[in-house]
């Protein structure tokens, strides 16, 4: 099976949310990238805003993210689920230790600093976070960030379960 190397960095940080999506996923290091910062300001198709990351080229800027191998023939679900081509567009680095990985990043047209998350979107990151051990400073600055309260109901409901099963 030819496997792809995935940098997650948001929502798809636990590997119970990613699988929902990709079910070969599976996590393989945990890494920091120097000079990146997380955002919360991709415009997603609900309205709220989503994670982007923006290379800043500071070296006091730190961005963690989990390096997941995936099978390339599940990528055009990821792509579909990622927005790809509607919003993100794909990134590559390579990375020492794991060599090419992708990642998505937002799009110029679809950066809003002035959007805020929905609380569950963010709640996915804070438990991918916490799942695999990032630094407590890095976690608590992502619990820092404002968010907003989904208005659709069905959706909140959906997530909030997702969210109690990945917490347990």
């Amino acid at each position: 099976m030819a496997c792809l190397k995935y940098l997650a960095y948001g929502s798809n940080l636990h590997p119970l949310r990613l699988q929902q999506r990709v079910p070969s996923a599976r996590p393989v290091a945990v890494v920091e990238l120097s000079g990146w910062q997380l955002r919360f300001h991709k415009r997603g198709s609900d309205g709220s805003a989503k994670c982007n990351v923006i290379e800043t080229h500071d070296s006091a800027d730190r961005v963690h993210g989990v390096v997941y191998d995936i099978a390339a023939r599940e990528k055009p679900a990821l792509d579909r689920a990622e927005g790809l081509g509607r919003g993100y567009q794909l990134r590559r680095l390579h990375l020492r230790r794991h060599g090419e990985t992708f990642f998505y990043e937002a799009a110029a047209s679809h950066i809003d600093d002035s959007l805020q998350p929905f609380s569950w979107y963010k709640a996915y990151v804070v438990e991918g976070a916490r799942f695999h051990g990032l630094p407590a400073a890095y976690i608590g600055a992502i619990e820092q960030a404002a968010a907003i309260a989904d208005l659709h109901p069905q959706r909140q409901r959906d997530n909030i379960r997702l969210l109690w099963r990945l917490s347990r």
